[in-house]
C-alpha cells in the first residue's frame, strides 16, 4: 500500500509525470560487502541516521538491492528508474550488468532499464554506493569528513547513500526531457523551452491557451504576479507527441522580477528587505533527508511564524518538494551548492557542475531569488585576495551563473573577499554588544572593509569584504550571517539587539540570522533541533524580525541588564521605527513599566524604508529589577511592533 512507503508523495513537482509512476521508497535488502544482504534499510533515509534502521558510520561501500515490477499497463512504454540524489557515487546494476554510473551526491540522474526488464517486466536491481570517508575535495557542504575540513567544528554527521527518493514512471521513446520556464520582461508572459530527445511536436498550454513549441511566448492576458503576499502559481503543460506516442509533463513557475541596484533589492518593482535565516537542511532521524513532505513545509513555516520572509539554504541542495512549498507559501529563497573542503582542479570541476546542474534543476522556481556560489572561502584555503587562482575560480562560477540565468542576483563569495558579484555581503559574529556595533557602523557607513573573523578557536584573522580590485560601489549591501552567545538566554539577547543594529542602517538591504534550528552540537537555532520553541530570554523572534520594528539607541550591557538604572532615577531613552511596508504607517508609540506607572504614549509617522527621527521615551523605574515594555500601534489600534529593554540596578 502506498501509504506504508516512506515519502509516498510525488517526488518531482516541477517536473510531474504523476499520472504513471510508481514509487520505490520503504524497505531494501541492504549489504555491508556485496554478498550478504542480511540487513533491511529504509529508503530514502541515509544509513548513518536512525530512520534507515541502520546507523552504521563510516562506512564507504554498501549495497542496495530491490526486486521491482513493472506495471502491465506501462507494456509499450519505456521503463525509466528515477533517484532524486545519491551521496556519493552510485553504480545501477540488473543481472549483473552496469545500467548507469553518477557521481555526486546532491543531483538527480535516471537510468532506461527496458531492456533489462524480464519478460513478465521484472527485476532485480542492485545499486552500490561508495561514500568516502575523506570528503575534502567533493561537493560535500556540511557532512563530515576525515580527514576533517578546516570549518570542522560546524560539520554534522555524513548522509551517505540514497537519501532522497527512488521511484520508476514510463514514458515513450521520444521525450520531454527538460522544461525551463522563466517570466517574460514585462510580467504578461512564460517564456517556455523543452528540449526534447527525439523527434515530435511539442505544445505547451497555459491557462487553456496552447502554443506550439518547443521554444514559444505563452502570454498571460490578466498577469497575477508571484509575491510573498500572493504566491500565484501558474502551471505550464508541455505535450509531445510523435510516432512513439505522446509525452505529457506540467512544470510550473510564477510571474515576478527581481532587480539588484545600489538602492537595494526590489520585487516586482518594489522595495524589499530581506528578513533572512539560515537553514542548513538537516533533521534528527534522517541527516539530510527529511522523515515526512510536511516536515519540509513546517521548516518554512516555522521560519515565517519567526518573522523570517526568506531561507538561505545553506551549502545544500535541499529536496525539491521543500522549494515546492516554498513557491506556494510564498518564501523567498537563496539557494546555494555543498562546498568542497580544498582548492584544487578536481575539486574545483565538480563543484561548477553542481553549480550547472542547481539552475537546471531549480531554476523554474520563483522562490529563488539569489544565486549563491562560493561560502566564507571554503574550497578555496581561505585565501581568494592572495591567489589570482582562487579569484579566476570564484569569477568563473559567477559568471557560470550569470550566464544560465540573468534573472537573479548572484552572491559569488558569501562573506567576505567579493571578486566579481552582483551582491555585497559580510559575515560577523561577536559576542560583545559594544563591539559588534561598532564593527556594523563602520563595515557599513565607511570604506573601511576590515573585520576580523575567527577561524579557529586560537586563530582570528583580518577579512576584507572586498577582494583586490573589487569596486562594491552600486551593490546591495546585506549581512550574510550574524548572531552571538552560548546559551539559549544569551542567543535571543544578541539576537534582538544586533537586529537592530542592522535594521537603523539605511544602506543594508537585509540580514540572514544564524540559523532556523539546532543541529547536532551546534546549539544556536531559534528553534531546537526537534523543532521546538526555545527559552529566549523574554525575545520574541517574530517581533525582532518583524515588517516594522523599534530600534532603542543604547548600547546594551548584559542578559537581564540592557540598561543600569537606579530607582528612582529619571531614564531616557531615544527610540526610533524601523519600517520596511509599502506604505507609511502612521500611529502612537507606547511605553510602559512592568513594575506599574501606567501607560505613556507619542505619536509617531514611519516611512517605507526610512529609519525614523528617535522618539525621547522617559521613564522612572521604582524598582531594582524591572522591564520597560514598548509597542505600535496604528491608527487602527492593531499591534505593528513590539520591544523591550530590561532595567536593573
Amino acid at each position: 500500500m502506498l501509504e506504508s512507503v516512506p515519502r509516498p508523495e510525488y517526488p518531482r513537482p516541477h517536473f510531474d509525470r504523476s499520472a504513471a509512476w510508481l514509487p520505490l521508497n520503504g524497505a531494501w535488502d541492504f549489504s555491508r560487502n556485496g554478498e550478504t544482504f542480511a540487513e533491511t534499510i529504509m529508503v530514502p533515509f541515509p544509513w548513518e541516521h536512525p530512520a534507515s534502521g541502520i546507523e552504521a558510520h563510516w562506512l564507504g561501500t554498501a549495497w542496495y538491492r530491490r526486486r521491482i515490477q513493472r506495471p502491465p499497463d506501462w507494456a509499450g512504454q519505456r521503463t525509466i528508474l528515477h533517484f532524486g540524489a545519491v551521496h556519493h557515487t552510485a553504480t545501477i546494476s540488473i543481472g549483473g550488468t552496469v545500467v548507469t554510473t553518477h557521481t555526486g551526491g546532491y543531483l538527480p540522474f535516471e537510468a532506461d532499464i527496458t531492456a533489462f526488464l524480464d519478460s513478465d517486466g521484472a527485476a532485480e536491481v542492485v545499486v552500490r554506493v561508495d561514500a568516502p570517508a575523506d570528503k575534502r575535495f567533493i561537493p560535500h557542504g556540511k557532512q563530515r569528513s576525515l580527514p576533517r575540513d578546516d570549518y570542522d567544528g560546524c560539520a554534522f554527521t555524513p548522509s551517505s547513500g540514497i537519501w532522497q527518493s527512488v521511484w520508476l514512471e514510463p514514458r515513450p521513446a521520444a521525450f520531454v526531457e527538460s522544461l525551463q520556464l522563466r517570466p517574460s520582461v514585462n510580467l504578461d508572459a512564460i517564456e517556455a523551452v523543452a528540449t526534447i530527445a527525439g523527434e515530435g511536436t511539442v505544445v505547451f498550454t497555459v491557462d487553456g491557451v496552447s502554443v506550439e513549441g518547443p521554444v514559444a511566448t505563452l502570454p498571460i492576458p490578466d498577469p497575477r504576479l508571484w509575491s510573498p503576499e500572493d504566491p500565484h502559481l501558474y502551471a505550464v503543460t508541455a505535450v509531445l507527441t510523435s510516432a512513439a506516442g505522446v509525452d505529457t509533463v506540467t512544470g510550473y513557475t510564477g510571474l515576478r522580477r527581481v532587480e539588484w541596484h545600489d538602492a537595494g533589492l526590489r520585487l516586482n518593482g518594489r522595495p524589499i528587505f530581506l528578513r533572512g535565516v539560515l537553514d542548513q537542511g538537516f533533521w534528527p532521524e534522517g541527516g539530510h533527508a527529511a522523515p515526512t513532505d510536511e516536515a519540509l513545509r513546517r521548516d518554512l513555516e516555522l521560519a515565517r511564524a519567526a518573522g523570517f520572509n526568506l531561507v538561505r539554504k545553506h551549502l545544500k541542495l535541499e529536496d525539491p518538494r521543500w522549494l515546492h512549498w516554498a513557491d506556494r507559501l510564498g518564501i523567498l529563497v537563496w539557494a546555494e551548492p555543498p562546498s568542497t573542503g580544498r582548492f584544487t582542479p578536481e575539486a574545483v570541476a565538480p563543484f561548477e557542475d553542481v553549480l550547472g546542474g542547481m539552475v537546471a534543476r531549480d531554476g523554474n522556481h520563483p522562490s529563488i531569488i539569489i544565486w549563491g556560489a562560493y561560502n566564507e572561502e571554503w574550497g578555496l584555503d581561505w585565501d581568494v585576495p592572495g591567489d589570482p587562482a582562487k579569484q579566476d575560480a570564484v569569477r568563473r562560477a559567477y559568471r557560470l551563473l550569470r550566464s544560465l540565468d540573468v534573472s537573479r542576483p548572484v552572491m559569488d563569495n558569501s562573506g567576505w573577499a567579493h571578486v566579481e558579484s552582483d551582491l555585497v555581503d559580510w559575515h560577523y559574529y561577536d559576542d560583545d554588544a559594544a563591539s559588534w556595533a561598532r564593527v556594523t557602523d563602520r563595515l557599513t557607513n565607511t570604506a573601511d572593509d576590515g573585520f576580523p573573523v575567527k577561524l579557529g578557536p586560537d586563530l582570528t584573522v583580518r577579512k576584507e569584504i572586498a577582494a583586490p580590485g573589487f569596486d562594491v560601489t552600486g551593490k546591495p549591501f546585506l549581512n550574510g550571517e550574524y548572531g552571538g552567545g552560548w546559551t539559549s538566554v544569551e542567543r535571543g539577547w544578541h539576537q534582538r539587539w544586533q537586529t537592530q543594529e542592522l535594521r537603523r542602517h539605511a544602506r543594508t538591504a537585509g540580514y540572514i540570522y544564524t540559523e532556523l534550528y539546532d543541529i547536532e552540537h551546534e546549539t544556536v537555532g531559534v528553534y531546537t533541533y526537534d523543532r521546538r520553541t526555545k527559552d529566549l530570554g523574554g525575545t520574541v523572534p517574530s517581533d525582532v524580525h518583524a515588517e516594522t520594528t523599534l530600534i532603542v539607541d543604547v548600547t546594551p550591557q548584559s542578559p537581564g541588564c540592557d540598561v543600569a538604572v537606579a530607582p528612582g532615577a529619571a531614564l531616557t531613552l531615544p527610540v526610533r521605527i524601523s519600517h520596511h511596508g509599502s506604505v507609511a504607517v502612521s500611529g502612537t508609540l507606547h511605553w510602559s513599566l512592568r513594575s506599574g506607572g501606567g501607560t505613556s504614549g507619542a505619536s509617531v509617522e514611519a516611512k517605507p524604508f526610512l529609519v525614523t527621527e528617535p522618539v525621547a521615551v522617559t521613564v522612572t523605574p521604582s524598582a531594582a529589577v524591572d522591564r520597560l515594555d514598548l509597542w505600535l500601534t496604528d491608527a487602527s489600534g492593531a499591534t505593528l511592533a513590539r520591544a523591550f529593554v530590561d532595567l536593573a540596578s
